[in-house]
């Protein structure tokens, strides 16, 4: 974990008056240029697993949260945004989503916003470190709801890539919910094309595959977010990219949904279409808090210059 006692921050550009952190605080180094620093209010956890650093601990204002090798992964206050976007647009586009598997997802949030919906029989979450998903069902308790306790929910500790290359199950929609694809990460060859031909096998047909796909601004979306959807289109050509702003990342954050299906295109359906069917297919429409018709729009209305990234 990466800490100070305290840091000063000089008089601000926009104000005359000075501000201070007092006390242990988290500091998070985006880029060689850019740290983003919070005031670390609680550690509960601090351990290297075999595959990654894990901490869970309280910042301000984020509340709890899953740090992985010193980066953000999720927050209290704001991961509502990311589980609910990477989520309900596929499971609504998808006709009858029935069987879903789960890539990653060690906090239980992304099973938490699949069981919401009527339709699921089965939800079957690999997820390679056991330790992390054992930290985050004892401490992170708001994030996942007690979906690992779902009758419906079937967790596997093991690569997703072995899994999918041995397993005989077919899968409705495929979430790929992992850390971002940098060499000496766990989730690497989970963003190649010869994964993404392996994982399709897997799906039904009209089946969907989504992946979280890293930071996704105007200064950012070249890193990871538009090579995933090249990569990905280049397998099941009906691909989508959208984002939303996530502040505990700092960013836009990006996802890449596709499917082999020519009738899948998320930017034909209505908003209306889509708060009808919130209505129709969740146990609990109003629990949302962040996704519904109109977000739906924005979800996948790209700034100009991403766009043109992606049509490269």
């Amino acid at each position: 974990l990466v800490y100070r006692e305290e840091i000063t921050i000089n008089r601000c550009h926009y104000c005359n008056t000075k501000n201070k952190m007092q006390g242990p605080t988290f500091a998070e180094v985006v880029s060689d240029d850019l740290v983003v620093t919070s005031s670390l209010k609680e550690l509960f956890h601090h351990h290297q697993s075999k595959f990654q650093s894990i901490q869970v601990c309280t910042l301000a204002p984020w509340g709890r949260a899953l740090i992985l090798d010193n980066h953000m992964q999720s927050c209290q206050h704001d991961e509502y945004i990311y589980h609910e976007s990477l989520v309900h647009p596929n499971m609504l586009l998808h006709p009858n989503p029935k069987r879903i598997f789960i890539g990653g997802g060690g906090e239980g949030a992304t099973a938490r916003e699949i069981m919401r919906h009527k339709s699921v029989e089965k939800v079957v979450m690999v997820d390679i470190d056991g330790e992390c998903v054992d930290m985050c069902r004892q401490h992170l308790p708001l994030h996942h709801q007690g979906s690992f306790d779902d009758p419906r929910m079937e967790l596997i500790i093991d690569d997703a890539k072995v899994y999918l290359e041995n397993t005989a199950e077919k899968f409705d929609v495929m979430f790929f919910d992992l850390s971002d694809p940098i060499d000496e990460g766990p989730a690497y060859m989970l963003y190649t094309k010869n994964f993404y031909e392996m994982a399709a096998t897997r799906l039904n047909p009209g089946g969907i595959l989504v992946t979280q796909s890293g930071p996704a601004g105007a200064l950012t979306h070249r890193l990871c977010f538009t090579g995933i959807n090249y990569t990905l289109r280049a397998v099941l050509p009906h691909a989508y990219s959208y984002a939303t702003h996530i502040p505990s990342y700092t960013d836009m954050w990006g996802f890449n949904t596709a499917s082999a299906d020519p009738s899948f295109n998320p930017l034909t359906v209505s908003s209306e279409e889509i708060d009808r069917l919130i209505q129709e297919r969740l146990s609990q429409p109003d629990v949302l808090k962040f996704y519904d018709g109109l977000i739906h729009k924005s979800l996948f209305t790209l700034p100009k210059l991403v766009r043109k990234s992606l049509a490269e």
